[in-house]
């Protein structure tokens, strides 16, 4: 079965589901169900193998036949991978969690990935926009990818490891009590220093679009 993402239409109510012949559609969107094919599987492995290698300053202490081994375990994590290169990620492992033993991917593109750039944060941020409405949300790409929004701490981390987003800048998960009050949060680096900075939500820029994290 294929899972898909669908956008209702205003008469219908945001959360509700809808059945079209055998797949469930939700109103918010979500991670579609997909595999990829073999040869799909095998050139996004084939690149992240190639770029764990290249970059083994961030990952120091860990062996790519063991981060295969768990992504051949998983094939829905490997498909939000690809879409996370797909958009221009070009993510990598920074980590490992030594409770649970999965590896932590951030998106290390220089720039912000640049086929996720010109988005509000989330969904209710676009929907209030009565005009000139961007083509998605942040919070809404990330959701439909099965990836997560770099906090400003994991931003902070990720800039430890190189110099990101000193063209552009990311939006980064924000905190419910200044999103409620309309907010959200975004990073940059500058002059060799990470600046956090606030923005309305329904705001769009061509230089600023979104890194994620994903745990496998």
């Amino acid at each position: 079965m294929v899972w898909a993402v669908w956008k209702p239409h205003s008469k219908f109510r945001e959360g509700r589901k809808f059945r079209m012949g055998n797949p469930i559609f939700f109103g918010r969107k979500t991670m579609a169900k997909v595999t990829l094919s073999k040869q799909q599987r095998e050139e996004i492995l084939k690149t992240l193998k190639a770029r764990f290698e290249q970059n083994k300053d961030r990952h120091q202490g860990l062996k790519w036949a063991e981060v295969q081994a768990r992504l051949e375990a998983d094939a829905q994590k490997v498909w939000s991978l690809n879409e996370m290169e797909r958009t221009g990620g070009e993510q990598d492992v920074v980590g490992q969690d030594k409770k649970t033993g999965e590896y932590v991917f951030y998106d290390c593109a220089a720039e912000s990935p640049k086929d996720r750039r010109s988005v509000c944060y989330d969904r209710e941020a676009l929907e209030s926009r009565k005009e000139h409405k961007p083509k998605d949300s942040a919070v809404d790409m990330a959701a439909a990818m099965g990836i997560e929004l770099l906090t400003e701490e994991q931003y902070r981390e990720l800039q430890k490891l190189g110099a990101f987003d000193t063209k552009t800048s990311s939006w980064v998960k924000t905190p419910s009590q200044i999103r409620k009050l309309g907010g959200a949060l975004f990073c940059d680096r500058r002059y060799d220093t990470v600046f956090l900075y606030h923005n309305g939500a329904e705001s769009y820029y061509a230089a600023r679009g979104f890194r994620g994290s994903l745990r496998v």
